[in-house]
């Protein structure tokens, strides 16, 4: 084997090596985004830490594209609290503020009914067909916190998928640029 062959297998060792580095780059990011994502939920007791408002019905308080951090423990939800909660049948999340607590003497179950602030009505019409209140196992959290208009970003992504696939592409390749 002469000086060429031999140095075209070291760049091609070099090459196999720096890709096999950069898949394993891009696996550790995506498990320890993982693993925030699942610690976040033990900490918070969430099945969905963080939520973005999607729409214009809780405001002034809330902006579409807010994102919203949520808690869920024992404690019992108490009217003007804002809750994240899920209906049957439906997706994707609503964040609506609780309006009414109905407690039952015989088992402690509560059961409460929903408004958006910028909406005239209850969230009755938007609960599953025939359901008056919403039950614990609805809802997925309380809002403790949140950062203005940061979730623009995912709404954008979800309207416009095109988006989404360049900023996937633009980031795959860059990765594969990268030099380290």
């Amino acid at each position: 084997m002469g000086r060429f062959e031999e140095t075209m297998d070291s760049i091609k060792s070099l090459q196999i090596r720096q890709s096999l580095t950069q898949a394993i780059s891009l696996g550790m990011v995506v498990a320890s985004a993982l693993i925030i994502w699942k610690a976040l939920m033990c900490i918070t007791g969430s099945e969905s830490p963080v939520v973005v408002v999607l729409s214009e019905s809780m405001e002034p308080g809330f902006q579409r594209g807010d994102i919203l951090f949520l808690h869920m423990n024992k404690d019992p939800i108490r009217a003007g609290e804002i809750i994240v909660f899920n209906v049957d049948g439906k997706d994707i999340p609503i964040v609506h503020r609780v309006i009414k607590v109905h407690e039952c003497r015989k088992t402690g179950e509560v059961d409460v009914l929903t408004k958006g602030d910028n909406n005239d009505k209850n969230d009755r019409i938007l609960y599953a067909r025939g359901q008056l209140w919403l039950q614990r196992h609805h809802i997925m959290g309380r809002a403790v916190g949140f950062l203005p208009y940061v979730g623009w970003v995912t709404i954008i992504m979800t309207d416009n998928p095109i988006i989404k696939y360049i900023i996937i592409g633009v980031l795959g390749l860059l990765l594969v640029a990268s030099k380290d």
